[in-house]
């Protein structure tokens, strides 16, 4: 006979991006990824990203019908946060969405409750649950990728802040500026000057690094260059190191993480790890630090995971 499973091992987590919607379904024991699918985003079309969203759902579902039977748990990572206040999404980038009630809208087309936070705090979450942090109680996990963006999971859960914007430490202005760096600060699409997104994001250090004197090149060129002692692209990530580490130890300061893990496309730069590691404790109060930076398991799938985590493995 069939083994019958319950509705509380299977977790659907939705990452909601601006060019593409990600659906994973897991077996909330095992944490297995049983069923994966992207779709392209309706851009500027609400309705139509909530039915693209309920249309990934269900076909999950109908895919694995025949292993379980009942219907999942879904959350959801968004590209914003959910205003405490109203319940209304705000602070997205994909702008369509502000204003939107996406959670209950979302919870009548599939008829259940739905989960949504930050997609920051859905990699944190992921990589806390079953990745690089899975050892650790208080997982500080950022995203280096075209912005910057950052969430706090505690005890394998989301940490969202009673204003929704716990972990937006991107923008935060760039601690201890230099005098140079205090020259040539830029404006941030938040509407305020100087954050840190612009300065620790992809755009942000290939942009720096032309403004030296150098090419218009992607990061990973620069960091080949920089491996070859290239001069320009040596002071460029020796200068890029140092901002990210005086800019995790603030966060270190307040909150002391007992694990920092990266995402983003510049986490994929290996060289990093050992020069933030070494750095960080000078930028500590009290010239010590025990947090270890490491770089995330699941990669661009840890915001998808996390999405499917937030309900927990008891829920």
């Amino acid at each position: 006979m069939e083994h019958l499973v319950s509705k509380q091992q299977l977790r659907i987590g939705i990452d909601l991006g601006g060019t593409k919607i990600e659906c994973v379904a897991l077996d909330a024991t095992t944490g297995k990824a049983l069923w994966r699918q992207r779709t392209s985003t309706p851009r500027h079309d609400y309705q139509g990203t909530v039915a693209a969203i309920a249309n990934l759902v269900h076909q999950a579902e109908a895919d694995l019908s025949k292993s379980y039977h009942e219907n999942g748990t879904v959350g959801v990572g968004i590209p914003g946060t959910v205003s405490a206040a109203s319940g209304l999404v705000k602070n997205a980038n994909s702008t369509w969405l502000i204003g939107q009630n996406l959670q209950a809208d979302l919870q009548h087309a599939l008829l259940r409750d739905v989960r949504l936070s930050n997609d920051a705090n859905c990699f944190a979450v992921s990589e806390a649950v079953d990745g690089a942090g899975a050892e650790h109680d208080v997982v500080f996990g950022v995203i280096l990728g075209t912005g910057v963006g950052a969430g706090f999971s505690v005890h394998r859960q989301v940490w969202p802040g009673i204003n929704g914007v716990a972990g937006e430490w991107g923008h935060n202005p760039l601690p201890r500026l230099t005098d140079d760096e205090f020259a040539h600060q830029q404006d941030c699409f938040c509407g305020r000057r100087g954050c840190i997104e612009t300065w620790l994001a992809g755009p942000s250090f290939a942009r720096l690094y032309q403004l030296a004197g150098g090419e218009a090149l992607l990061p990973p060129a620069i960091i080949e260059l920089a491996s070859k002692q290239q001069p320009l692209a040596v002071k460029a990530f020796d200068e890029y190191c140092q901002r990210l580490a005086k800019s995790l130890a603030h966060v270190v300061n307040v909150l002391d993480p007992s694990i920092i893990v990266l995402g983003g496309g510049m986490s994929n730069i290996d060289v990093l790890y050992p020069k933030i590691n070494a750095m960080l404790a000078d930028w500590v109060f009290g010239g010590e630090c025990d947090t270890k930076v490491v770089k995330n398991i699941h990669g661009d799938s840890s915001g998808v995971r996390g999405a499917a985590w937030l309900w927990g493995n008891n829920a």
